[in-house]
């Protein structure tokens, strides 16, 4: 162990095995909270995109045209300035030169996805990927982590999964395909996670080639020379392939196509003690976004990564237990009191066995960059994320947009339901008007597949949102949205809304227009399907059909903010990407098939 390892460790590792005490935690410079040493574990350059690797050596000539020449067993042979030969070595047998693949798309999420196909009647917004939970401290983990993931199944509906450390030491994992309550419908599945601690995660739904992998399914538990190890990861790493492909070159083997697999890799493969000090060394090599829970025997891990693009929140139960969740939502539900974030660039470590909470600085300080979007879309109203009511950001949203985007002739307010719901008591606050409810959505339809006639795929819009005709009929309407992505969701409303007696249709957006990719954990499709990257706002008015359009402005939307605006990721609305993206690399493959 080199001296930046082992200086780390004992700044890290006390007598007693503990970790220092918690206390109030300040990121602003390289360093532990509070210490007066810098950080000891200061972050070095790695060489990235990795180098490119050597030359294949030339193949022997093809003995015929159908036939392939057969693999020599070893090289040539030479001789030596005595004129002897030596006897052939075995190593280039074992040391195959590797070549590169052809390459491929970067990858923009970690999974494949189907977004709102137009034979689906489904639904044009952008996708949170995923969504974690961890309890410690508490007889009743599993079961608490359950209910957790049942408050965050909006930010996931492919697949759920918790992993609970016994009291035994042993980590336990139960995963499965669908919402959380088909998962753990055997009550006999819960039953089998005992424990004081148990961490969770639900992912969302994809329907790309080959459909739902269980694999995919998270918490991730391995096991390595120190021990059980559970990972929950909700974000995405922009590096992941370049991670995975050095990784696949030095020996690692690979059981899944989630970026999470590469960080269980990186801290593994460290020479960095203890786990905390493995955690740092692995998270200094991740670029993108990152809300991690780690699970161990006796302790809970709670990372975030350094510009804090995804939410992590900490809270604690009436007799002690930590939670931690994705949205505090999750806290309500099962009595925590919302205590802080975990702060961008910090990791939060609990020991089960004497309640111990203790921080330190993950990572060099970042200027910060959460994400606008949960804001908008994706955490529920009844939710505190980055520090502010999400139901009172998308009320100012609507004020915002009345006051830049009035609608003179209309008579009533409608949202599309539900993000738009508060987003439109704020419109219709600002303008006077009436505020209804003019569409009721359904929550109980899923995808509907067999749908041979478009008259048929029309009327599945139907299923998920129905209009109320006395509310519509007759009326110059504003329906107010959070976002348009690809525009088909918003023309069926349209119609929808025409058909039902609708004089005029005046369509208002609580958002800018949406021109670039997500690379930092949402599921939005290529720049070449957003609506607004194709054309200019009168020209997505056309397509939709609606009478007028109207989106928030950038400038407004920053002005919310004040002077927090330089603290949002914007760039699906701006393209400024706070993490660069690496150019497509090469993936490494054996000189020789098996």
């Amino acid at each position: 162990m080199d001296g930046r390892r082992g200086a780390m460790a004992n700044s890290l590792h006390t007598p007693s095995g503990d970790l220092f005490k918690s206390r109030p935690f300040t990121c602003d410079r390289e360093g532990i909270p509070g210490s007066p040493h810098p950080h000891p574990h200061t972050p070095q350059p790695h060489p990235w995109p990795p180098p490119p690797p050597p030359p294949r050596p030339p193949r022997p000539p093809p003995a015929s045209s159908s036939t392939p020449a057969p693999l020599p067993r070893h090289p040539p042979p030479t001789t030596t300035s005595s004129g002897a030969t030596p006897p052939p070595s075995p190593l280039p047998l074992r040391h195959r030169a590797v070549r590169a693949a052809p390459v491929r798309a970067w990858p923009d999420s970690v999974t494949p996805f189907n977004f709102g196909d137009d034979d689906d009647g489904g639904d044009d917004h952008p996708r949170e990927e995923c969504g974690v939970f961890g309890v410690v401290g508490d007889p009743e983990a599993s079961s608490l982590c359950y209910l957790g993931l049942q408050k965050l199944q909006h930010r996931g509906e492919e697949g759920a999964g918790i992993c609970a450390a016994g009291d035994d030491g042993e980590l336990k994992s139960v995963t499965g395909l669908g919402l959380v309550g088909d998962v753990f419908r055997d009550k006999a599945r819960l039953e089998s996670l005992p424990g004081q601690a148990a961490i969770g995660h639900v992912r969302y739904s994809t329907s790309g080639p080959g459909g739902p992998n269980l694999k995919n399914v998270q918490p991730f538990l391995a096991g390595y020379r120190f021990g059980q190890l559970a990972v929950a990861h909700n974000g995405n790493l922009v590096n992941y392939k370049p991670l995975r492909n050095k990784l696949e070159t030095q020996g690692s083997i690979f059981n899944n196509s989630s970026d999470t697999e590469v960080i269980l890799h990186l801290i593994a493969t460290s020479l960095s003690r203890p786990l905390l000090a493995r955690i740092c060394d692995a998270c200094e090599r991740l670029a993108g976004a990152y809300s991690l829970l780690f699970l161990t025997a006796d302790k809970l891990f709670a990372v975030r990564d350094p510009f804090g693009f995804r939410p992590l929140v900490m809270g604690r139960r009436p007799n002690g237990a930590v939670v931690f969740s994705s949205e505090t939502c999750a806290l309500d539900l099962i009595d925590a009191v919302y205590e802080r974030e975990v702060a961008p660039g910090e990791v939060i470590v609990v020991d089960r066995r004497d309640m111990s909470v203790s921080s330190a600085c993950l990572v060099p300080h970042r200027p910060r960059k959460s994400c606008v979007f949960e804001h908008i879309y994706f955490a529920l109203p009844n939710s505190i994320v980055f520090g502010h009511a999400v139901h009172e950001r998308r009320t100012a949203y609507g004020r915002a947009l009345a006051e830049e985007s009035p609608a003179p002739t209309a008579g009533v307010v409608i949202p599309v339901p539900d993000s738009g719901f508060y987003a439109a008591l704020g419109f219709a606050q600002a303008s006077g008007l009436e505020f209804q409810q003019g569409l009721i959505r359904s929550h109980y339809t899923g995808r509907s597949f067999i749908q041979p006639t478009q008259a048929i795929r029309d009327l599945a819009v139907k299923l998920k949102l129905a209009p109320v005709r006395g509310v519509i009929e007759g009326k110059s309407v504003v329906v107010v949205d959070d976002s348009i992505v690809r525009g088909t969701t918003s023309s069926k409303i349209v119609r929808l809304l025409r058909d039902s007696g609708a004089r005029e249709v005046h369509m208002r957006i609580s958002s800018p227009p949406v021109v670039g990719r997500c690379h930092y954990g949402i599921d939005t499709p290529s720049e070449g399907e957003l609506i607004s990257n194709k054309m200019d706002i009168e020209g997505v008015r056309k397509m939709i059909g609606c009478d007028s359009l109207g989106f928030l402005s950038i400038d407004k939307l920053h002005s919310i903010y004040g002077e927090e605006a330089n603290e949002l990721c914007d760039a699906c609305f701006t393209r400024n990407y706070p993490v660069p993206l690496p150019e497509p690399v090469p993936e490494l493959v054996s000189s020789f098939e098996d």
